[in-house]
């Protein structure tokens, strides 16, 4: 049989270059198990192996034999910190505005005062705006078990407290005035109510499309990356504008659901920074990537 080349690793900080570990015949082994067989704290999801101390991480898939290296091959280690699961975050950070808005829909005590606990508004719209949010979550829920497919398997714990932070305190606030015993409907009345609920069903079958065309671009099980296209369904034919269309609808539906210009900016304003982000990884990954696509406005941004 064909002799098995084996080859010895070096393992460095990335920061301080200081020797952390030397390992001996290394078989092909993929990049990320070397360093766990000697520090099983640091798994694989918790840690980056790259080439070059500030170069790009090493993939799961990348085999030490393919690598170019020489016979003794230096790898630079940075601690990612303890990581958790993008399932886990999602569930999290949608069940939590669900849960909290019906608190407030629902008056329970300690709230709006004694007088007020379990009452129910007057008002249809309110009602309507209860079921739009609800709704909204549910799908965001359901989306993460039954179709997101995640090209990485875990973030940093620490971003679960800014991501909910965001999600939870902005529903506490947005419900507390929404629910309010004191609330008045829309200046427009009834017709702004109407246009405001078809554009908010409109864009959530947009941002549904969107990801349903972004599944079916990666095969189930695989983190394979490919430019996303417009498909027959004409909701994803803002494809030809942007790089993300699914945030650009998103932030369509909250200004259609509440039109609350603080949490509206709040939210298109980290969705611009994950649009953006995407949108480089895109250009710098696809040579043929299309010249016309913004990352999240069409022509403009």
């Amino acid at each position: 049989p064909k002799h098995m080349q084996t080859r010895m690793v070096e393992i460095l900080d990335a920061k301080t270059r200081e020797k952390l570990c030397f390992l001996d015949k290394v078989g092909p082994a993929v990049a990320p198990a070397l360093w766990a067989r000697g520090y099983p704290q640091w798994y694989p999801a918790r840690q980056s192996l790259r080439l070059d101390p500030k170069g790009k991480s090493l993939k799961d898939e990348d085999v030490l034999q393919k690598l170019p290296v020489g016979t003794t091959a230096t790898l630079y280690f940075r601690d990612l910190g303890a990581q958790i699961s993008w399932v886990t975050v999602f569930l999290t950070e949608y069940a939590g505005p669900l849960f909290i808005y019906l608190l407030f829909y629902f008056r329970v005590p300690f709230i709006y005062g004694h007088k007020y606990d379990f009452t129910s508004s007057r008002h249809t719209v309110v009602h309507l705006a209860c079921i739009c949010h609800s709704f909204h979550y549910i799908k965001r829920l359901l989306e993460t078990l039954f179709v997101h497919r995640f090209s990485h398997g875990t973030m940093p714990l620490r971003n679960i407290f800014k991501n909910c932070t965001y999600y939870w305190g902005f529903a506490a606030w947005m419900a507390y005035y929404i629910n309010h015993p004191l609330y008045t409907p829309p200046t427009y009345g009834a017709q702004q109510v109407k246009l405001a609920l078809a554009i908010f069903v409109i864009c959530q079958l947009g941002n549904f499309s969107i990801h349903m065309a972004l599944r079916d671009l990666r095969p189930a099980g695989s983190k394979t990356r490919k430019i996303p296209y417009p498909t027959k369904n004409p909701f994803t034919w803002l494809f030809l504008l942007v790089s993300c269309p699914n945030y650009t609808y998103e932030v369509r539906v909250w200004l259609a659901l509440v039109g609350v210009a603080l949490f509206s900016l709040v939210g298109f304003t980290q969705m611009t920074i994950w649009a953006k982000g995407k949108h480089r990884s895109y250009l710098k990954e696809f040579r043929d990537y299309p010249p016309l696509r913004m990352p999240i406005i069409p022509f403009l941004l």
